[in-house]
């Protein structure tokens, strides 16, 4: 006698049928997207040295909806294209095109681009995309579909931090929308809005400008300093000057002179193709960058910290901390938004030693372990979510001085007795990456982008007052600020069973059926689950925080939650055993 498994065949049949329903019936389409890094740079001057060109990246999914109200991530096969148009933030700033409402340019890149090696059009970014105002197609301003990543991407596109008026924006927005390849037309309320961070603060002026401590008169007497009178050409010769003195290079008499010709940039790799010979010969940006000048940070004779910050104690005004000498910060937040409060550069990317690669990695230290024990390779290995959010509060690391009180933070990436700083790797993988894969590129729950969920590096959800464009697709998303946490973002109200398997082992949120005793049997069941995020003693922990105010009428009687309050078994019992 056969004996058939009902629950699995009934089970095998709905999945077949949830996918002929997903085919066939997607009766919404949502988009999500982020800025891969949280902060672009661009050299506000082309004509003597460059370091970076026009060059911003968004990676964005869309998710369809199908009648049963289940979300999946779609490509580009299941026949949706993404768009980028212009859009004005809550100030009216708007930057829709390369010249200014004057018709000024906002930056002479396209004049001096033979540094590059390219002869683009005014306008054109360096892989065809265009600001929405100059497109003259509309692959001008369209995203790509990305086969190894699977993600649609926007890569390079050439937007600048001055708006149309002139004025200075460093977070301007654009405004993506999802249309059917075939026809191009819209799906209604298929859109998001997105931040393109962009600073143009990258200098080396306060040192290498003409009477500044590198080019003091008299330093090399047979170098004759730059007096032109824009500051940003006067250090860029200054720098060129002194490179020649040093290394019996004529780099003066070449400008416009691009860096990365000799120091190999992975940031201007865009093929990916690797170090040229003539690169081979010549140590990395990065490390002449930071390992050559880790001993020289020094203002008006004073040291300047490039150590990290323990919790507790000071940051460094960023005028006076050696990262945002030449990084933006100083008026630009490269840094901002939720972890800004305990830490600074140096407590995820060690000091500048370290950052160039001046010593050999520890085991684990590189992002897939091809490089431990060799010298860190930039843009490649990077501290990870997993080097500071180590486990949950029924397993983390000890707490230490360097912890969080509760233990479920640390606030150093990695060891602080390694002086290589070798990114710290987590045994508890609740909120790592994927494996080898940085934060910037992995996904998680659904296959979504982790960046979709979080934000962009270096600009993590919530962010702070100051920078409200940041905030906007989270808002735009969930209707609140902050990690995207509602489940209703993406699952119909009402289609999920209760679960745990929401992102990082999470459960339904605001959901009534949750509260309202659905919880309790798997308590029983798996007690360690509910403390993981609910404390040891089901007290509260911050992974336990409600995201948003919250009403919850229950058979203990109505309860109130205010954004930021922690969920505890005692608001409604007198214990747990309930």
């Amino acid at each position: 006698m056969i004996k058939i498994n009902y629950p699995a065949l009934i089970s095998l049949m709905w999945l077949l049928i949830s996918g002929l329903a997903h085919s066939a019936t997607i009766q919404q389409y949502k988009v999500f997207a982020a800025n891969d890094l949280g902060m672009h740079c661009v050299d506000d001057d082309f004509s003597t040295f460059t370091i970076l060109p026009p060059f911003n990246v968004v990676q964005a999914q869309v998710i369809g909806i199908d009648a049963l109200g289940h979300p999946s991530v779609l490509t580009a096969a299941d026949g949706v294209e993404l768009t980028y148009a212009a859009t004005a933030d809550a100030h009216g700033s708007i930057n829709s095109s390369w010249l200014d409402k004057y018709g000024v340019p906002k930056t002479n890149f396209w004049t001096y681009q033979q540094a590059y090696g390219l002869n683009l059009p005014e306008g054109k970014g360096i892989f065809g995309l265009t600001l929405p105002k100059d497109a003259k197609t509309r692959a001008d301003r369209a995203f790509s579909w990305n086969t190894s990543q699977s993600v649609f991407k926007a890569v390079g596109v050439p937007i600048l931090p001055i708006d149309d008026k002139g004025n200075k924006n460093f977070y301007p927005m654009l405004q993506l929308q999802v249309s059917n390849a075939k026809t191009h037309a819209a799906f209604v309320g298929a859109t998001t809005k997105v931040v393109l961070p962009v600073s143009d603060e990258t200098t080396c002026k306060n040192c290498h400008a003409t009477n500044a401590s590198a080019a003091m008169p008299g330093k090399y007497p047979t170098v004759t300093w730059s007096f032109d009178p824009n500051p940003s050409v006067q250090y860029r010769e200054n720098v060129l000057k002194l490179h020649d003195f040093k290394f019996a290079t004529a780099l003066e008499v070449a400008k416009p002179v691009l860096c990365a010709a000799c120091h190999y940039s992975p940031a201007l790799d865009l093929t990916g193709s690797g170090q040229s010979a003539e690169q081979k010969r010549h140590r990395t940006m990065s490390a002449v960058m930071h390992d050559n000048h880790a001993a020289k940070m020094v203002l008006n004779g004073v040291a300047l910290p490039d150590k990290p910050v323990l919790v507790g104690g000071k940051i460094p005004a960023s005028s006076k901390e050696s990262c945002y000498q030449c990084h933006p910060g100083s008026d630009t937040r490269c840094l901002r938004g939720a972890m800004t409060q305990n830490v600074t550069c140096q407590n995820c990317h060690g000091n500048m030693q370290a950052t160039g690669g001046h010593y050999p990695l520890k085991p684990g230290g590189s992002l897939d372990g091809t490089n431990d024990g060799g010298s860190r390779r930039p843009w490649v290995d990077l501290p990870r979510c997993q080097s500071c959010h180590t486990g949950d509060a029924v397993n983390h690391l000890p707490v230490t001085p360097s912890t969080s009180a509760d233990g479920l933070r640390q606030y150093f990436a990695f060891d602080l007795a390694d002086p290589a700083a070798s990114p710290r790797l987590a045994s508890n993988k609740r909120f790592a990456e994927q494996t080898d894969t940085l934060y910037r590129f992995s996904k998680g729950h659904g296959n979504v982008l982790c960046e979709n969920c979080h934000n962009s590096t270096h600009a993590i959800w919530p962010g702070d007052a100051k920078h409200p464009n940041d905030n906007i697709p989270a808002v735009l998303a969930q209707g609140h600020t902050g990690t995207l946490a509602e489940c209703t973002t993406c699952h119909t109200n009402g289609s999920l069973g209760l679960t745990l398997n929401g992102p990082h082992g999470m459960h339904n949120v605001n959901d009534k059926k949750w509260v309202n005793g659905g919880h309790g049997g798997f308590y029983e069941k798996n007690a360690k689950a509910c403390q993981a995020c609910h404390g040891l003693d089901l007290k509260g922990s911050p992974l336990g925080k409600v995201a948003a105010n919250r009403v919850f009428v229950t058979e203990f009687g109505t309860k109130n939650y205010t954004a930021g309050d922690k969920v505890t078994c005692f608001d409604c019992h007198k214990g747990v055993n309930f």
